[in-house]
């Protein structure tokens, strides 16, 4: 793709649309930040729904699962449903039934009604992401798109970070209901806002009348199979843990299904003219580069969201507001971060602003990897700054230099495709994080019994120091002992938890460091021409 015709393409939305660049950009953000919110919100309110509900916590963390198996689904079709009904029809079609569902799962009356209402909610939030990130691609010429890219950058990685914060602080004060219903007037005002200031484009008319002229029709066949298999991932990935993995028939099942499904779609998706998505695409140095490193930044922003608060509220008795609150400030760093890094786009290279990016994170979950019971509240604040530091670098890079080199009908593919990455990324991120905790924490559970026989001085000095405390409160010398004992055994499986939490944070710190050899394998861009040109 020539520079020149991309400049040209982003001017002609912009002028189709006789509206600043910069007030799309504001507008199609809002909607995005309160859908991506959605994603973590509900995460620290699940505890509420269940008793709210009367349901099991198993039975009430589907309400996760089937937002991001519904997302997920959706992802793959938007790209054609937007150019073959227009951009901004879909998108309020969308914003509007995210809305719609969003109340309604407020106002659910039991955990069925509430499932079927995320599914719903989920396949219109889908659609959304995407579809608004294309409309800035085409709304800015190449040389802006770093900073318009930025203000979309933050709220698709703000909102992860704010939606522990506002959930757990909806849930505490107010009603879990609440954590779904706030979506009502926001979802109102974005509708009125985009209906408004974003005009019918006539780049994107001509494009539709192309599409009808050339009889070229929805790839069902692509769509489902592409639909399965990452429905199948998110369910094996998501629910994996719980059912115990491949002593479940259910995961068996859908990791048989997951298989399937992919081996029939690659072929698929490589030989068609008109395929759902372009699989093609993932062979390139360039965009394939682009969607492994979007995995492994979705991973990382997605698990340590939710590990933070999780060992926050577990092992520190913070309340789910102040977990949230300790993620806060890093948000506010990577807000300013974001705009820092859209400048930098016109001046660095993005495969080295993506490798520094990588580096501050490592360095980020390094100091993670120093937990300890004796920690403060400053401790984690400072751990989420320097991901805020970090996180900014890499997805503005990235996400500018994934759209270099594509064709102008590439451009919705290509969002659509690095919003999956962005999504099975942090599926896989927590799925990785979850089972390092939980088998790391038995293997340090295990190595720590070891040390607790009566032959250890150790031991004996501990079981002696504790029974003496409680028998000066008032216990026995019998139940002191007993006392003793379970004491000790918190202690145990408290440590076991803090070693276990380490590996992860070890883990994700090794993640991060992979995406710096895959950064720097990127193309270089021409700065002065915004990276439109070809690759070189």
């Amino acid at each position: 793709m020539r520079g020149a015709s991309t400049t040209a393409g982003g001017r002609n939305l912009a002028a189709a649309g006789a509206t600043n660049p910069w007030l799309i950009a504001i507008v199609v953000s809002l909607a995005t930040f309160m859908e991506v919110l959605d994603t973590t919100i509900a995460n620290v309110a699940l505890r509420y729904i269940s008793g709210g509900l009367a349901v099991s916590a198993d039975e009430a963390s589907w309400v996760v699962t089937t937002y991001l198996v519904s997302n997920a689904t959706i992802l793959v079709a938007s790209s054609f449903i937007a150019e073959r009904f227009g951009r901004r029809r879909f998108y309020l079609a969308c914003l509007s039934l995210f809305t719609i569902a969003s109340v309604l799962c407020g106002l659910a009356w039991n955990l069925q009604s509430l499932l079927i209402f995320r599914i719903i909610q989920g396949f219109a939030g889908g659609g959304m992401v995407p579809t608004s990130q294309a409309i800035l691609a085409d709304a800015f010429p190449p040389s802006k798109r770093g900073q318009a890219f930025a203000l979309f950058g933050v709220a698709v990685v703000v909102a992860p970070i704010v939606g522990p914060t506002l959930g757990g602080y909806l849930s505490d004060n107010f009603s879990w209901h609440w954590c779904f219903l706030i979506n009502g007037p926001v979802g109102i005002f974005a509708f009125i806002l985009v209906y408004f200031l974003v005009e019918r484009s006539q780049e994107m008319a001509r494009k539709r009348q192309e599409l009808r002229r050339q009889g070229i029709r929805f790839d069902l066949v692509g769509f489902l199979l592409v639909a399965t298999f990452l429905g199948a991932l998110e369910l094996v990935l998501d629910r994996g843990q719980t059912e115990d993995w491949f002593d479940s028939n259910f995961i068996i099942a859908m990791t048989a299904l997951c298989v399937l499904a992919f081996a029939l779609a690659t072929p698929w998706v490589l030989t068609k003219s008109n395929p759902i998505i372009d699989g093609r695409l993932l062979g390139t140095r360039q965009f394939g580069s682009c969607f492994i490193v979007m995995m492994a930044t979705g991973a990382i922003l997605i698990a340590t969201t939710q590990f933070l608060p999780q060992v926050l509220q577990q092992n520190y008795r913070y309340t789910a507001t102040w977990a949230g609150l300790a993620l806060s400030p890093g948000g506010f760093v990577t807000m300013i971060m974001m705009f820092v890094a859209g400048r930098l786009t016109t001046v660095v290279q993005p495969k080295y602003m993506i490798a520094t990016g990588a580096a501050i994170i490592a360095g980020s979950m390094w100091w993670l990897t120093q937990l300890n019971p004796g920690l403060n509240f400053a401790f984690f604040v400072w751990s989420r700054l320097y991901i805020g530091l970090g996180l900014p670098l890499i997805f503005i890079a990235i996400t500018s230099a994934s759209y270099y080199g594509l064709r102008p009908n590439q451009t919705n593919q290509a969002s659509a495709m690095i919003n999956a990455a962005r999504n099975i990324g942090g599926s896989i991120g927590v799925c990785i994080g979850l089972n390092v905790l939980a088998h790391r924490q038995q293997w340090h559970r295990s190595r720590l019994v070891e040390h607790i026989v009566p032959s250890s001085p150790a031991y004996h000095e501990t079981l002696q120091t504790m029974s003496r405390y409680f028998a000066e409160k008032g216990a026995t010398m019998a139940d002191a002992q007993a006392q003793a004992r379970a004491w000790i055994g918190q202690q145990l499986q408290t440590q076991s938890t803090f070693l276990a939490y380490i590996d992860v944070f070890y883990v994700l710190m090794l993640i991060a460091l992979s995406a710096i050899p895959l950064a720097l394998i990127l193309s270089n861009i021409d700065l002065k021409g915004g990276g439109g040109g070809a690759m070189h």
